[in-house]
Protein backbone atom coordinates (compact mmCIF):
# COMPACT_ATOMS: atom_id res chain seq x y z
CA UNK A 1 0.00 0.00 0.00
CA UNK A 2 1.29 3.22 -0.59
CA UNK A 3 2.08 6.11 1.52
CA UNK A 4 0.94 9.02 -0.59
CA UNK A 5 -2.64 8.84 -0.47
CA UNK A 6 -2.70 8.27 3.23
CA UNK A 7 0.04 11.55 3.96
CA UNK A 8 -2.10 13.30 1.16
CA UNK A 9 -5.68 12.43 3.69
CA UNK A 10 -4.12 13.27 6.91
CA UNK A 11 -2.99 16.56 5.61
CA UNK A 12 -6.20 17.79 4.29
CA UNK A 13 -7.99 16.58 7.62
CA UNK A 14 -5.08 18.23 9.14
CA UNK A 15 -5.80 21.30 7.32
CA UNK A 16 -9.54 21.16 7.74
CA UNK A 17 -9.03 20.82 11.41
CA UNK A 18 -6.93 24.28 11.77
CA UNK A 19 -9.65 26.31 9.72
CA UNK A 20 -12.30 25.28 12.76
CA UNK A 21 -12.63 28.09 15.19
CA UNK A 22 -11.47 28.31 18.64
CA UNK A 23 -14.32 28.53 20.56
CA UNK A 24 -14.47 30.93 23.76
CA UNK A 25 -11.61 30.11 27.15
CA UNK A 26 -13.41 29.87 29.30
CA UNK A 27 -11.26 33.02 31.31
CA UNK A 28 -12.63 35.31 28.84
CA UNK A 29 -16.74 34.82 29.93
CA UNK A 30 -15.71 35.41 33.77
CA UNK A 31 -15.77 39.23 33.81
CA UNK A 32 -19.43 38.96 32.16
CA UNK A 33 -20.68 37.21 35.75
CA UNK A 34 -19.31 40.42 37.77
CA UNK A 35 -20.50 43.89 38.10
CA UNK A 36 -20.43 46.25 35.50
CA UNK A 37 -17.46 48.48 35.83
CA UNK A 38 -17.65 51.86 34.34
CA UNK A 39 -14.91 53.54 31.23
CA UNK A 40 -15.04 56.29 28.73
CA UNK A 41 -17.86 56.63 26.68
CA UNK A 42 -20.34 55.73 29.68
CA UNK A 43 -23.15 58.52 30.33
CA UNK A 44 -24.04 58.23 33.95
CA UNK A 45 -27.35 60.04 36.07
CA UNK A 46 -26.24 60.85 39.01
CA UNK A 47 -28.68 62.80 41.81
CA UNK A 48 -27.13 64.16 45.13
CA UNK A 49 -30.41 64.41 47.02
CA UNK A 50 -31.54 67.68 48.27
CA UNK A 51 -29.07 69.12 45.71
CA UNK A 52 -30.78 69.88 42.36
CA UNK A 53 -27.89 71.74 40.88
CA UNK A 54 -26.06 68.44 41.21
CA UNK A 55 -28.06 66.42 39.73
CA UNK A 56 -27.29 66.06 36.45
CA UNK A 57 -25.98 63.34 33.79
CA UNK A 58 -22.64 63.21 33.75
CA UNK A 59 -20.60 61.70 30.45
CA UNK A 60 -17.22 59.71 31.57
CA UNK A 61 -14.41 61.32 29.81
CA UNK A 62 -11.71 60.08 27.61
CA UNK A 63 -9.50 59.93 30.81
CA UNK A 64 -12.08 57.83 32.56
CA UNK A 65 -12.93 60.77 34.60
CA UNK A 66 -16.38 63.07 35.64
CA UNK A 67 -16.45 66.72 36.49
CA UNK A 68 -19.08 67.44 38.79
CA UNK A 69 -19.75 71.32 40.17
CA UNK A 70 -17.88 71.76 43.75
CA UNK A 71 -15.84 68.62 43.94
CA UNK A 72 -14.50 68.66 40.23
CA UNK A 73 -12.89 65.70 38.59
CA UNK A 74 -13.82 62.38 39.60
CA UNK A 75 -12.14 59.09 39.03
CA UNK A 76 -14.97 56.66 37.25
CA UNK A 77 -12.66 54.32 35.23
CA UNK A 78 -12.75 50.62 36.54
CA UNK A 79 -15.17 51.62 39.39
CA UNK A 80 -19.02 50.21 39.70
CA UNK A 81 -21.31 52.36 40.32
CA UNK A 82 -22.28 51.56 44.22
CA UNK A 83 -18.00 52.42 44.22
CA UNK A 84 -18.57 55.78 42.74
CA UNK A 85 -21.62 56.94 44.82
CA UNK A 86 -19.05 56.34 48.06
CA UNK A 87 -16.27 58.19 46.22
CA UNK A 88 -18.25 61.34 45.16
CA UNK A 89 -20.02 60.69 48.90
CA UNK A 90 -17.10 61.01 50.01
CA UNK A 91 -15.63 64.26 48.12
CA UNK A 92 -19.28 66.21 48.92
CA UNK A 93 -18.65 65.25 52.80
CA UNK A 94 -15.26 67.19 52.95
CA UNK A 95 -16.59 70.47 53.33
CA UNK A 96 -19.85 70.88 50.82
CA UNK A 97 -22.71 68.75 52.45
CA UNK A 98 -22.66 67.00 56.04
CA UNK A 99 -24.62 63.74 54.98
CA UNK A 100 -24.58 63.62 51.13
CA UNK A 101 -26.91 60.96 49.85
CA UNK A 102 -25.87 59.84 46.09
CA UNK A 103 -27.57 57.95 43.60
CA UNK A 104 -25.37 56.70 40.28
CA UNK A 105 -26.90 54.85 37.47
CA UNK A 106 -25.97 54.19 33.92
CA UNK A 107 -28.06 56.40 31.63
CA UNK A 108 -26.07 55.12 28.50
CA UNK A 109 -23.62 52.61 28.05
CA UNK A 110 -20.31 52.96 26.06
CA UNK A 111 -21.17 51.83 22.18
CA UNK A 112 -20.21 48.45 20.47
CA UNK A 113 -18.44 48.11 17.41
CA UNK A 114 -18.68 45.36 14.72
CA UNK A 115 -16.63 45.24 11.84
CA UNK A 116 -15.77 42.94 8.95
CA UNK A 117 -18.70 40.47 7.14
CA UNK A 118 -21.52 42.98 8.01
CA UNK A 119 -23.89 45.54 5.64
CA UNK A 120 -22.98 48.82 7.85
CA UNK A 121 -20.06 48.32 10.26
CA UNK A 122 -19.62 50.55 12.75
CA UNK A 123 -20.12 51.99 16.31
CA UNK A 124 -23.74 51.45 17.45
CA UNK A 125 -25.20 52.00 21.13
CA UNK A 126 -25.38 49.44 23.52
CA UNK A 127 -28.91 47.48 24.36
CA UNK A 128 -28.86 45.51 27.72
CA UNK A 129 -29.01 41.77 26.83
CA UNK A 130 -27.32 41.72 23.66
CA UNK A 131 -25.44 38.53 21.89
CA UNK A 132 -23.69 38.72 18.68
CA UNK A 133 -25.91 38.01 16.75
CA UNK A 134 -28.56 41.05 17.71
CA UNK A 135 -25.16 43.09 17.14
CA UNK A 136 -24.66 41.79 13.79
CA UNK A 137 -28.69 42.06 12.94
CA UNK A 138 -28.05 46.19 13.86
CA UNK A 139 -25.27 46.47 12.12
CA UNK A 140 -27.69 45.27 8.65
CA UNK A 141 -27.08 41.70 8.80
CA UNK A 142 -24.57 39.34 7.28
CA UNK A 143 -22.97 39.82 4.02
CA UNK A 144 -23.56 37.08 1.38
CA UNK A 145 -20.02 36.40 2.36
CA UNK A 146 -20.05 36.37 6.44
CA UNK A 147 -19.09 33.75 8.57
CA UNK A 148 -22.39 33.03 10.17
CA UNK A 149 -21.43 30.60 12.86
CA UNK A 150 -18.83 32.54 15.24
CA UNK A 151 -17.15 35.53 15.10
CA UNK A 152 -14.19 37.15 17.34
CA UNK A 153 -14.78 39.34 19.64
CA UNK A 154 -12.27 42.09 21.32
CA UNK A 155 -12.64 42.84 24.85
CA UNK A 156 -10.67 44.64 27.28
CA UNK A 157 -10.35 42.62 30.92
CA UNK A 158 -8.05 43.63 33.43
CA UNK A 159 -6.51 46.14 31.44
CA UNK A 160 -5.25 44.09 28.52
CA UNK A 161 -7.37 43.61 24.95
CA UNK A 162 -8.23 39.86 24.66
CA UNK A 163 -9.39 38.52 21.84
CA UNK A 164 -11.82 35.13 21.25
CA UNK A 165 -13.58 33.72 18.94
CA UNK A 166 -17.11 33.39 20.51
CA UNK A 167 -20.27 31.69 18.64
CA UNK A 168 -23.10 33.95 17.40
CA UNK A 169 -24.98 33.36 20.75
CA UNK A 170 -22.22 34.79 22.91
CA UNK A 171 -22.69 37.83 25.13
CA UNK A 172 -21.96 41.16 24.02
CA UNK A 173 -20.52 43.86 26.79
CA UNK A 174 -20.41 47.56 25.92
CA UNK A 175 -17.38 48.60 24.09
CA UNK A 176 -16.37 44.93 22.89
CA UNK A 177 -15.44 45.02 19.52
CA UNK A 178 -16.63 42.30 17.13
CA UNK A 179 -15.44 41.14 13.83
CA UNK A 180 -17.06 38.82 11.30
CA UNK A 181 -14.61 36.89 9.36
CA UNK A 182 -15.02 35.77 6.03
CA UNK A 183 -15.84 32.45 4.90
CA UNK A 184 -14.47 30.37 2.41
CA UNK A 185 -17.18 28.38 1.54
Amino acid sequence: MSRRPVCLALAVALAAASCAPRIVAPEFSVESAGPYQLASGDRLRIIVFGQDNLSNVYAVDGSGRISMPLIGAVDANGRTTAQLERAIEARLRSGYLREPRVSVEVDAYRPFFVLGEVTNSGQFPFVNGMTVQTAVAIAGGFTPRGQRNYAEVTRLMDGQLVTATVPITYAVRPGDTIVIKERWF
